[in-house]
C-alpha cells in the first residue's frame, strides 16, 4: 500500500504537474502570465509552468487535508510582506487562482464538492487518488532500501589460505623456542669438555717443571 509521505513532497508535485500540463482542461487562464499569486508577493511568479506546479500542489494538499476549501488554502499558501521599515505582517494569498485550479480539478473529476462532519469543502476522488497513486509508485523504487549483497563463495575461499598462514606463523613460533633448547643443552654437553682440555694443557708445563728441576738435582 504506497502512502503520500513515502516520496517527497518535491518530487510528487513536478511529477504531478508534468502530467497535468499534458491535459488541455488545467491550461491556464490568458492573465495568468502577469498576475501575482498574492499581495505580499512583489512580483508575478517567475517560473514558466507555476500554474501546473500550483495545481499539482493543490491537489496533494486536498488529497492530504480534505475536505478543505479556499479559505484554508488562502492562508497555507499565503507569506510575509515586506514593508520597508515597517515589520513585515502576514497575508493571505490570492483566492481567485485556487478557486479557478479547484475548479478545473474539479473538471477532469479529481475532486468534489463534499461535507464531512463541520468541515465542508473540495474532497479528492477516486479517480484523483489513482492518478496521485501513480506517480508515487513510479517514485518510489528511488526511496526503496537496497538489498544487502550476498556474499561471494570465493570470499571464504580466500579466507583459508589466511587461516593456514596463521597456524604456520604459529607453528614457526613454536619451533624458534624449541630450537634454542635445543642448542643449550648442546652448549651444556660441550662445556665440560672444555673444561677438560684446559684442564690438561695446565697440567703438561706443571710436569715439566718437575722434570727439569729433578734433573739439576741429580746433576
Amino acid at each position: 500500500m504506497v502512502s503520500i509521505y513515502d516520496v517527497s513532497p518535491r518530487e510528487l508535485i513536478e511529477e504531478a504537474a508534468k502530467q497535468l500540463e499534458k491535459m488541455p482542461e488545467m491550461a491556464p487562464p490568458e492573465w495568468a502570465s502577469f498576475v501575482k499569486t498574492g499581495r505580499h508577493n512583489e512580483r508575478p511568479p517567475a517560473e514558466k509552468n507555476w500554474w501546473y506546479i500550483r495545481s499539482a500542489a493543490v491537489l496533494r494538499a486536498i488529497y492530504k487535508l480534505g475536505p478543505i476549501g479556499v479559505s484554508k488554502l488562502r492562508t497555507k499558501y499565503g507569506g510575509r510582506k515586506n514593508r520597508g521599515h515597517k515589520p513585515d505582517k502576514t497575508f493571505k494569498s490570492g483566492g481567485n487562482i485556487l478557486r479557478k485550479i479547484m475548479q478545473k480539478l474539479e473538471l477532469i473529476g479529481f475532486v468534489k464538492q463534499a461535507q464531512v462532519g463541520v468541515h465542508k469543502g473540495r474532497m479528492i476522488t477516486p479517480q484523483g487518488k489513482s492518478f496521485i497513486d501513480k506517480i508515487i509508485i513510479k517514485i518510489k523504487p528511488k526511496y526503496a532500501k537496497p538489498k544487502k549483497a550476498e556474499k561471494p563463495e570465493k570470499a571464504h575461499e580466500e579466507k583459508k589460505p589466511a587461516a593456514e598462514h596463521k597456524k604456520e606463523s604459529v607453528a614457526d613460533k613454536k619451533e624458534v623456542p624449541a630450537k634454542e633448547e635445543k642448542e643449550e643443552k648442546t652448549e651444556a654437553k660441550k662445556a665440560p669438555e672444555k673444561k677438560e682440555k684446559k684442564e690438561a694443557k695446565e697440567e703438561k708445563p706443571a710436569e715439566e717443571k718437575k722434570k727439569a728441576e729433578t734433573k739439576e738435582k741429580e746433576e
